[in-house]
């Protein structure tokens, strides 16, 4: 538990992986205000904390200004999967934007610390591999994933923009593929739609010939990354990436889910995505540098939590569901 009990704002705090945050807050001892719309966030996330003296949940969205009290920020506001991203492009452009310009102002009023949940897609499809911070990356700005890509990237403008500035203090992260309970089911994302299928028994959707391959994170461990970067001293703002670097295909991760599943599924094959990456891996040489962090969980124990997770919400919380035909993103 931490000596110093400080008021920390979670915005997006209802979503996969702000509840995991706020649960890691709560147990340092910290008092915690969940900021959600409940868009993409499920207040069956929070349950195990609803009780907890010191938690409170609040409904606002971060497009509008809010006025409270607190230590630190941490801004994860934004839905982050395509199906749910793409369906509202300019409101998720305004998350993006106008949620980091509101933050960033309570943040300059509070003198309070500040961390941006940046994402990979701000490397767009990489000519680089793997991806070091200081790419600058290859993003179509007027496709159909510019609304969460560019709108990231207008987020980490403004947060070094307040940080030359106004002097404050900024921290941001880059999030790379990132799994675990809480997932939602029909977020659309390759590997809760892998499991998802598998234990329905359904075919497993593959876009492309399943060769791209993506570097899969356990949420316990990105957590960690997070709460380590906002201790961190105030000249190391990042961007950071905080992700696994360890590659996977994604035809593996099929064959891993149906092998941890014990599914009968068949892997089916579907056209690539438009603007879907080929490769995604992290540098994190940075964060393993200044952060003394890097993951620790390897991808089948990860996994097995995470079916374990989904097994029981199919067969326990029917109500919640899975929509027919979800596209696989990844």
């Amino acid at each position: 538990m931490s000596a110093i009990v400080k008021r920390i704002l979670v915005t997006g705090g209802a979503g996969f992986l702000g509840s995991h945050l706020c649960e890691r807050l709560i147990a340092e001892g910290h008092d915690v205000l969940c900021v959600d719309n409940y868009f993409t966030g499920r207040k069956d996330n929070l349950a195990q904390l609803i009780d907890n003296p010191h938690f409170e949940a609040m409904r606002h969205d971060v497009t509008h200004p809010l006025s409270v009290e607190v230590d630190e920020i941490y801004n994860l506001a934004c839905p982050a999967s395509p199906i749910y991203y793409q369906c509202d492009p300019v409101q998720t452009t305004k998350t993006s934007v106008l949620g980091a310009i509101n933050m960033l102002g309570l943040a300059k009023r509070l003198k309070a610390k500040i961390l941006q949940a940046s994402t990979s897609e701000v490397y767009g499809d990489p000519l680089v591999h793997p991806q070091p911070e200081s790419y600058r990356g290859n993003v179509n700005p007027i496709g159909p994933r510019a609304c969460y890509d560019e709108g990231k990237r207008c987020a980490e403008t403004l947060f070094f923009d307040y940080y030359h500035q106004h002097n404050l203090r900024i921290r941001v992260v880059r999030i790379f593929n990132t799994y675990g309970p809480r997932m939602h089911p029909n977020d659309g994302r390759v590997v809760s739609n892998f499991i998802v299928q598998a234990l329905k028994g359904e075919p497993i959707t593959l876009y492309g010939d399943g060769s791209q391959t993506r570097a899969f994170c356990y949420v316990d461990d990105l957590i960690e990354g997070f709460l380590r970067m906002m201790d961190a001293p105030d000249d190391i703002t990042g961007p950071m990436n905080l992700g696994n670097p360890v590659e996977t295909s994604v035809v593996e991760l099929a064959e891993l889910v149906i092998d941890l599943t014990g599914s009968r599924s068949r892997i089916v094959h579907r056209p690539l995505p438009v603007d879907d990456p080929i490769q995604r891996c992290p540098d994190i040489s940075q964060a393993s540098a200044l952060l003394d962090w890097q993951p620790r969980t390897q991808l089948r124990p990860g996994l097995q939590r995470t079916v374990a997770y989904f097994d029981n919400l199919l067969h326990g919380k029917e109500k919640i569901g899975v929509a027919e035909g979800v596209r696989s993103a990844t």
